[in-house]
């Protein structure tokens, strides 16, 4: 979720950059220093990610690295007022779909010449794909999500429901199926948290093919077609027609559902699968749970849209700061990062490591086992895309998943909406 950051949080921000980046300019025998935005929150992340930049610096005395933190809910507006303000830090820490605008508007340097050939082996290129723009990369993948679903196990065996495995994954009709069976004694099969489904929708529309949005006539025109309609009335009719669903959770985070499912009040819920470190952390004990490979409609498919590395056009120390990336981001490194977030690394070097040292062995080797099933979504490499996921998407969905609005008055909005954004 992005918060819209008011005047004087971005003027407390501007002076806190500035000063950082003044730090960062600053040369005391021969020390270079960089700053370093990042977003990480989880305090496992938190303390993976000061363990890297410790060591780092450590390591490399000419070359000083120091933490910006950057509030999780507020990613874009901040990194947009610091680059306006020509106070960006050397390196930003980001997502594939929102530095697609960064790069149009000259923020973000061209990686392409920097990057190691061991940094760019190790990532595949269906997922580099996302983060090049007209042959510039301007962003290293980290580590990926995808939306998966997360079982109480003792309800499902009682109820004779096998769980799904890599080799055979549920498609959407099973999953419908169980959830409809499990709807019993005023329970519900499903915890949904649907407050900001716009990611969740358009990344499992390609399920079905669906991508949203289409190039016509040298423009990206929004589309919404058969896998995109599948996906729509599939959770819409789970909601109202199966009564599999609890219609509450459209109004709820994806945390928000947690209390309940862990409760017994429903036996799955959706979530995307760093919810797993929730899990973790809040379930009461005892509680067997455990998050099932991606569902599949035609195909498994899930939009890439990673977290990133970049390098603002604005720094002076371009080439040391893909040193520390390239350190940041080694298979040791971002195993570190991925398993404190429970997301998924770009690089299968790291998904083994991680899977390796893991205490939720299944869990983990169901989520890895979805690399494969990344893909390129048209969406996220669009400039236009944050601000009509904002200011059309969002809210639009939220009506049609509570009723408000039929399947075409959603479509209507949809596309208006981009049309008037995209200009």
């Amino acid at each position: 979720m992005r918060k819209t950051v008011g005047l004087c949080t971005a003027i407390v921000l501007c002076v806190a950059l500035l000063a950082s980046t003044a730090q960062a300019g600053k040369s005391k025998s021969n020390v270079t220093n960089l700053s370093f935005a990042t977003y990480v929150w989880q305090p496992t992340t938190v303390k993976a990610m000061n363990t890297i930049v410790s060591s780092w610096n450590k390591s490399h005395p000419n070359i000083q690295v120091h933490i910006v933190p950057v509030d999780v809910n507020s990613v874009h507006d901040k990194l947009l007022t610091s680059f306006v303000g020509g106070a960006a830090a050397d390196i930003v820490h980001d997502e594939a779909a929102d530095i697609a605008g960064f790069t149009q508007q000259g923020y973000l340097a061209n990686l392409t010449p920097l990057i190691p050939k061991k940094l760019k082996a190790e990532i595949p290129k269906s997922v580099w794909d996302v983060t090049n723009f007209g042959h510039k990369i301007t962003g290293v993948p980290i580590m990926l999500q995808t939306y998966n679903v997360f079982a109480n196990m003792t309800i499902l065996k009682a109820a004779g429901i096998k769980a799904p495995t890599v080799a055979t994954p549920w498609t959407w009709t099973q999953f419908r199926a169980a959830a409809k069976k499990l709807s019993t004694n005023g329970n519900y099969g499903v915890c949904w948290g649907l407050r900001s489904p716009t990611a969740l929708i358009q990344t499992i529309s390609m399920n079905w093919g669906g991508q949203w949005n289409y190039l016509e006539g040298g423009k990206w025109v929004l589309k919404v077609g058969q896998g995109e309609r599948t996906t729509l009335t599939t959770m819409h009719d789970m909601i109202y027609s199966d009564k599999s669903v609890d219609p509450a959770g459209v109004g709820l985070s994806g945390s928000a559902v947690l209390p309940a499912f862990f409760a017994g009040k429903c036996a799955m819920t959706v979530q995307g699968n760093y919810q797993s470190q929730g899990m973790i952390e809040q379930a009461p004990k005892g509680f067997n749970w455990a998050l099932f490979p991606v569902l599949k409609g035609k195909s498994q498919d899930q939009a890439a849209n990673p977290q990133t590395l970049s390098i603002s056009a604005q720094s002076q120390h371009k080439a040391e700061a893909m040193q520390f990336i390239a350190y940041a981001l080694n298979s040791t490194n971002m195993a570190k990062l991925s398993a404190g977030d429970w997301l998924i690394p770009a690089a299968p070097s790291a998904a083994k490591i991680v899977v390796k040292q893991t205490k939720h062995y299944g869990s983990w080797k169901n989520a890895v086992a979805a690399v494969p099933s990344f893909k390129k979504a048209n969406w996220v490499t669009l400039g236009p895309y944050a601000r009509w996921k904002a200011e059309v998407a969002t809210p639009a969905f939220r009506q049609y998943l509570s009723n408000q609005i039929d399947l075409n008055s959603l479509t209507q909005k949809l596309v208006d909406g981009w049309n008037s954004i995209r200009g």
